[in-house]
Order: structure tokens, then sequence, then C-alpha cells
């Protein structure tokens, strides 16, 4: 007989996530732990804000991977009893020191990340070159100045434990480092902390995680809990980033911490259906395309389930939108394959919801963790075309075009709904997905993060989920190229959304991306 072998299937299970019930408040984390500390913070009496705050800080020893102090992104928040959302917007922005010149090209195109001109040595991938002016501090600071109730110290208490506690060794931790390991090797201060004998750390055999010290990332964290977060800019913390970027060769300095600020704009509102409205981002991030899908599937035919006619439709309308995004908005996210960002989203008992997106960029960022202050920092400069004279090119000062795109649903001026994911360019169809299955096909919240979906993430190419019927696949192979994947934990083919729904009666519920093996919504008690 002829064999030949079937489709190989990579995880042989089926996977469920709980989810999150209560009338006060909800945290919900690709980090369990990092929710954890959230909760901690609405339980000793403090809001969405700071319980967001707390969470992000967290994040920073049990998500190193994915977001960090070094990192940089983007939150939009509704509070209980203003008519509108608004936006904190702590996105990448270049060194003023950064220019062409320190990004030869070789002639050749990259095969990995992105297909566009290849740079000597990949410096706008990883290394000290690779990053932006890490902005995440000015981001929490913003928040928690404007709308914050409890002292920032007692705020960053459970991140401070958490740091002196150590990131987990299990085997998550084991494979997120393996993925990064070859170009971890080259940066001494980060192969010291995450590869041990050259090798990624290994769980034990047997019994409860240990854990290890991610540098001198707690006693930073510490010394800013005394401080102030300022002092991450302008005081002992910011002096020592300097001194750590001439030791491994970086641009970034004082006068860029200094003139680092995050901003507060109005929420960018769209009107979607039933009288609903959309509350997204503003500036270079998902935002405008998310608007366009929107606008195409606001008449888009609504059925009991989503059917083959409207994932054809959505396909159509999202490879529309980002032909126009990489024609009209700058190439930055054309080919962005793997990137490793993190999604955050709260309510408390008043209503007020927080919906976050901050990240690295790639997995561990640029690789490089300073030595003296235990940063991590971010490779933003790899979201600029490295070639001159492009919409998005490379220079000094400059900010780049991301793919974040937390919402909040609004409904008579009140939050009702509060959501975002992590997964680069696939971002926005999960957000879009995640939020209509909940809002316009009327699932529970437990069947919508549990739903098949797609993903078109250029003008090309469509993937969808194995799960999807035979008679939605065919219709998008009519369509367009259709891969059909799996949604698992490893590879990312889907992005890893997260959301938080209020209803009339006061109930919250939320619920975290089912193949993410950490993540975990959590309610107060």
């Amino acid at each position: 007989m002829t064999y030949i072998p079937p489709p190989h299937v990579t995880e042989h299970w089926h996977q469920t996530k709980p989810s999150a019930a209560g009338k006060r408040g909800i945290v919900v984390s690709q980090s369990r732990d990092a929710a954890q500390a959230g909760v901690a913070i609405l339980n000793a009496g403090g809001n969405a804000i700071d319980a967001a705050v707390a969470t992000a800080f967290a994040l920073a020893t049990t998500e190193p991977w994915n977001s960090g102090i070094g990192g940089i992104g983007f939150a939009v928040v509704h509070r209980a009893g203003q008519a509108r959302a608004d936006v904190v917007n702590f996105g990448p922005v270049a060194s003023r020191n950064l220019n062409q010149s320190q990004f030869p090209l070789t002639g050749r195109m990259t095969t990995d990340l992105f297909r566009w001109p290849e740079v000597q040595d990949d410096r706008n991938i990883h290394g000290p070159l690779s990053a932006a002016v890490p902005s995440s501090v000015a981001g929490y600071e913003k928040l928690h100045a404007s709308w914050g109730k409890l002292p920032m110290a007692e705020i960053m208490a459970p991140a401070v434990a958490l740091a002196k506690r150590g990131l987990a060794v299990d085997w998550y931790t084991t494979l997120k480092i393996a993925y990064s390991a070859s170009v971890i090797a080259k940066y001494p201060e980060t192969a010291r902390i995450y590869l041990h004998g050259g090798l990624p750390p290994l769980p034990p055999y047997q019994g409860a995680p240990v854990f290890l010290r991610q540098g001198n990332l707690p006693d930073t964290l510490e010394h800013l809990q005394r401080a102030g977060l300022r002092d991450f800019y302008t005081g002992d913390i910011a002096a020592a980033i300097v001194r750590d970027m001439k030791t491994v060769g970086g641009i970034i300095d004082a006068t860029d911490l200094a003139n680092t600020r995050a901003l507060i704009v109005p929420a960018t509102e769209v009107a979607w259906r039933n009288g609903r409205v959309l509350q997204l981002a503003t500036g270079l991030t998902a935002a405008p395309t998310l608007a366009q899908v929107l606008a195409d599937m606001r008449a888009a035919t609504y059925g009991a389930e989503p059917d083959a006619a409207w994932f054809r439709t959505l396909a159509a309308s999202m490879r529309r939108a980002y032909a126009d995004r990489l024609a009209g908005l700058g190439e930055a996210d054309k080919d962005a394959a793997e990137t490793c960002t993190t999604h955050l989203t709260v309510c408390d008992a008043e209503g007020t919801m927080v919906a976050m997106t901050t990240t690295l960029m790639s997995s561990l960022g640029s690789r490089v963790v300073l030595p003296e202050s235990g940063v991590l920092l971010n490779n933003g400069v790899m979201w600029f075309d490295p070639r001159p004279g492009q919409a998005n090119s490379i220079a000094p000062g400059r900010r780049p075009l991301t793919n974040m795109c937390p919402i909040i649903m609004a409904e008579n001026g009140k939050p009702i709904l509060a959501a975002g994911a992590s997964g680069g360019r696939r971002i926005m169809a999960a957000v879009f997905q995640l939020m209509t299955y909940l809002s316009d096909f009327g699932m529970d919240i437990d069947k919508a993060a549990h739903y098949p979906r797609i993903d078109v993430s250029s003008a090309d190419d469509i993937t969808a989920d194995r799960r999807l019927s035979p008679e939605i696949i065919a219709a998008l192979e009519m369509e367009g190229p259709t891969d059909v994947m799996e949604h698992g934990v490893m590879p990312i083919n889907f992005a890893c959304p997260n959301v938080i729904t209020i209803a009339p009666d006061g109930t919250r519920r939320g619920v975290s991306d089912a193949p993410s093996p950490w993540s975990a919504a959590l309610a107060q008690g």
C-alpha cells in the first residue's frame, strides 16, 4: 500500500481555560502570578489603575520574554462615571542618537521575521542598538499619577516580592528561553542569568519549580519603590542605565531618558452595532486598521453563530485593511511574524476598566540585560524599515508603527467590555473576533474564548484554526490562500487575547487565552 501521512498534530488534547466571575474586581493576565499581584492590590483598597500598574510591574519578573521595565506600551482607561475613555501612550520612541548609518545593509534579504533588506549583524533586531527608549515606567507613572489611589510603594510591593523570589523555572520557562538561546548567548549578562552552562535552565524532573534571580532587577525595583518612578529617568537608576549603555555599546543617553514622557489623549471612538461604541488606542497602533474592519463588518450578516459567509466576509475585509495599512501607514509590521507582547485587563468594583498592552517586541526583546540596573531592553528599532527614504525608516526621535490594539466597548457611556491581545500583527484579528463573538453573536465568555478564529495579518494569506468546519475552510480558500493550523502553545499561530465583560446586573466575567500555559483570570473573593 502507499501510505500518505496525515497532517501532524502537535498537541493532541482539548484545552480549556477557566473563567472568573464576581461582582467586584477582576484581573486577567498572561501570568497568573502577575494577576494575583493585581488582585492583592484590589483587595488592599486599590482601584483598577493601581491593579493594572501592579500587574504590569509584576510581569517584569513573571513573564520577562514579553514585557518589563525596559519596554513600551499603550493603555485604554475608562473610569467609572466618565463619558469616554482615555489613552495613555507610552509607545516606542527612537533615541535622539539613532541614525541610518548605524545600520548598514548587507545586500541580502532577511528570511525570518522580516522580508526586507538584512542589516549587518542583525543589529536592528538584537543587541544594544536595537533598543528604543524604554517608556513603560513612564507609562505606569502617568497612569498612577493621573488616576491611582494607593501609594506607589504599596502598589509595587508584590512586584518586588516576586522579583526577590525570582523567575519560576518550569517546562514553559525552558521552552521560552530555548527559543532565544542562540542569541542570548551573544550577550554576557543575559547569558549569565538565563543560560546555565550555555544551555537553557531545566526544571526539576519531579517536584516544585525552582527560581532564578534576574540579575539586579530586584534591586532596581526595590529602589524605584523607595525613590519613586521618576528615578528611572532622572535619578540613580537613570545614571546606572546610562553607565550600562556605555558598557554594552548602546546609544540611549541621559537626555533621552530625561525627555521620556507618557501622553494622555482621548480614545478614538468608532460606532459599532446595537448602539455600542468601540474606544481604541490612538497613535501608531493597529487602531486605524481595526476601525476600517469595523466599518466593513457593521453591515455583515450575523446569524446564530459565525458561518462560512461571515468568515469569508471578515477575511476579505481584513485583507483590504492590511493592504491599506501597509501602503499608507508605513512598513513597520509588514512581515513581523514572531513578536512577544503581553496584555492585561482589569476592572474594579466601581466599574472602571483598563486594557493595557505592553511589549519588549521580540522574545526577550533586544536580549540585552543591562548589568548594573538589571533592565532587559526592548528591541523597538526592529519596528523601523532599515531602508532609507521609506514611510517608516530609521531616524532619531522617531515613533514607529506598532501592532498593539487594546480596546474598551461602551454602551450608554458606560464601559461593558475591555480586551486586547499579544501576538504581533495577529493581535487585531483576535481582538475583533473575540469582541464580536461576545457582543454580536451572544456567546457566553467561556464559549467565545474557546471558539476557533481565523487570522489575516497581511494583504495576502489567511490562517484558519483546524477546528473550523470544512464548509468554512472551503469558503476561506475561495477568498485566498489559506493555511490550516493548530492553535496551541508552540508554534504560536494565533494571537493570545483576554477579555473582561460587565453584564447589566453588574456581574464581571473574565477569561484568558486557553493555550497560554500561565495565563489566568482571577476575581476578588
